[in-house]
């Protein structure tokens, strides 16, 4: 029978965290998480995937990944309110199935997951940085050799340039910020959240209203639906190009991770998902809205210019940046460029806020790095970990690597929030007896239909992208044998002391 087991480590006992984090500071750790730079980006490539089923597929795929977002974070907010512990769904993971699917979910953030997004997030607002400030270039000045990762097109070349460069000092100074305590962390994120969705919020305002170009939108929803197929074939069209929204609008289960310092948990953790995910998926959906009322669907990859190219081959798939050049011309790309400035800022803070409190958990199970499991005497942070995680996450800045891995944990993370919504279910048969301050909502309706949309997505990806599906379980069975190592050293450090 599962238990809800405390900490089992011999180390010292911790100090306690400090519950910094209130009601609106976890919203805007669920929002701040999930906004970065994507939104801006991924639907010129959601645009030429679904090409031939028009503009109505792009909004689908949108629609379908707000629904999928929502009703995941409403199943989390059961097992949030339940388990408030410092790890979140590695702890629903441990607690629902076997230690060993928390430890491989730890693994995996740790490995790639959550490093390599903070990677990616900081080189997004170096290039952005570059736009305002031109010597910040992407050219590497000191080569460290090449790499090539299985399904690359490219070998990568390691090194540094400026871009990395700042890329690190960012990663460097928002880790050192939240080392100094959750509060200023969680205060920094409600500045930087209530900024990004203010940006967010006026390009759709204006999307739909000052800037909307009537003769581009009455084109788009003429021929809204296309003339592609809208059989069951097209459906893993759909479920591939899904891949890009659904990473715009992950992470906010990062709130679940800092549990043990937010305030009345059993009641702002699943408001913060509800409220949070439901804000971003709608900004979202009108965001796309926004774009087709802008900015033709069907463009011209060698067009000269923003509407001869459309949302599909906007420059470098800057969606956002074309949509903003249509109203203001050349002033469109430094105004983006400070909107994703503060929009990327905001994301890492989240993320590098939220990241160590797993790798706290599995520290106090005897899973990770001892140290990673203490907290700072004064500011009561996990220093161990927010330093470890700084220093990987620079790694994969200088190595280029990030992009291909966070590729190839796509599968891998959809098996993960598979295998919690799994954990939900089990934890409702073998432990009805525990307290559920909240239950998911449209139980259990809701939950299996997440489930299934997660299995579909699965089998999908493993079709239609295969370089990417197995490369992304090689790196999570890879923590198999990391996790019996772990194992027997803890049992032996036990040995002489029993």
């Amino acid at each position: 029978m599962a238990t809800i087991t405390e900490p089992t480590s011999r180390t010292s006992a911790p100090a306690e965290f400090i519950r910094g984090i209130g009601p609106l500071a976890a919203i805007s750790l669920v929002v701040g998480s999930m906004i970065g730079s994507g939104i801006f980006i991924v639907s010129a490539d959601i645009g030429r995937q679904v090409s031939a089923w028009g503009p109505g597929a792009l909004l689908l795929v949108w629609v379908v990944t707000g629904a999928m977002t929502v009703t995941g974070a409403l199943c989390y907010a059961e097992l949030a309110a339940m388990m408030p512990k410092a790890g979140g769904q590695y702890v629903f993971l441990r607690e629902g199935l076997a230690p060993l699917a928390g430890f491989l979910y730890g693994w995996t953030l740790f490995a790639v997951i959550q490093t390599g997004t903070i990677a990616a997030v900081g080189v997004a607002f170096a290039k952005f940085l570059s736009i305002v400030l031109p010597g910040v270039s992407p050219d590497v000045f000191l080569p460290l050799g090449h790499i090539r990762l299985p399904g690359a097109a490219e070998a990568i070349e390691l090194g540094l340039s400026p871009q990395r460069l700042v890329a690190i000092a960012m990663i460097a100074l928002l880790t050192a910020t939240n080392i100094r305590g959750v509060t200023l962390g969680a205060a920094i994120q409600t500045v930087f959240t209530v900024a990004k969705v203010g940006a967010l919020a006026a390009l759709v305002l204006f999307g739909l209203t000052l800037f909307r170009q009537p003769h581009v939108a009455a084109a788009n929803f003429a021929d809204f639906w296309g003339t592609g197929d809208w059989s069951l074939a097209m459906i893993p069209v759909l479920g591939a190009a899904m891949v890009g929204s659904l990473f715009s609008s992950d992470a906010w289960n990062n709130v679940t991770f800092a549990a043990a310092e937010v305030q009345n948990p059993t009641r702002n953790l699943p408001r913060a998902l509800a409220l949070g995910t439901g804000t971003v998926s709608l900004l979202y959906i009108l965001a796309n809205v926004a774009y087709l009322n802008i900015l033709p669907f069907s463009g011209d990859p060698n067009g000269h210019d923003v509407l001869s190219r459309g949302l599909q081959y906007a420059v470098q798939d800057r969606v956002g940046t074309a949509a903003v050049e249509v109203a203001l011309g050349a002033g469109a790309a430094v105004v983006m460029a400070v909107a994703i400035l503060l929009s990327t800022f905001g994301c890492n803070n989240g993320l590098i806020l939220s990241g160590p409190r797993v790798y706290y958990a599995m520290a106090r199970d005897n899973l990770f790095f001892e140290r990673a499991g203490r907290l700072h005497p004064t500011y009561r942070t996990p220093v161990f970990g927010l330093v470890a995680q700084a220093v990987w996450a620079g790694v994969l800045c200088i190595s280029g690597t990030y992009g291909q891995l966070l590729d190839y944990v796509i599968f891998a993370a959809i098996v993960f929030y598979f295998l919690t919504t799994l954990a939900l279910f089990r934890l409702r048969r073998l432990r009805p007896d525990l307290p559920r301050p909240v239950k998911a909502f449209g139980y259990p309706i809701l939950p299996a239909l997440y489930l299934v949309a997660n299995a579909a997505l699965m089998v999908i990806l493993l079709f239609e992208k295969p370089l990417y599906t197995w490369p992304g379980l090689l790196i999570v069975a890879s923590g198999i044998p990391a996790y019996l190592l772990w194992r027997a050293a803890s049992s032996r450090r036990a040995a002489p002391a029993e």
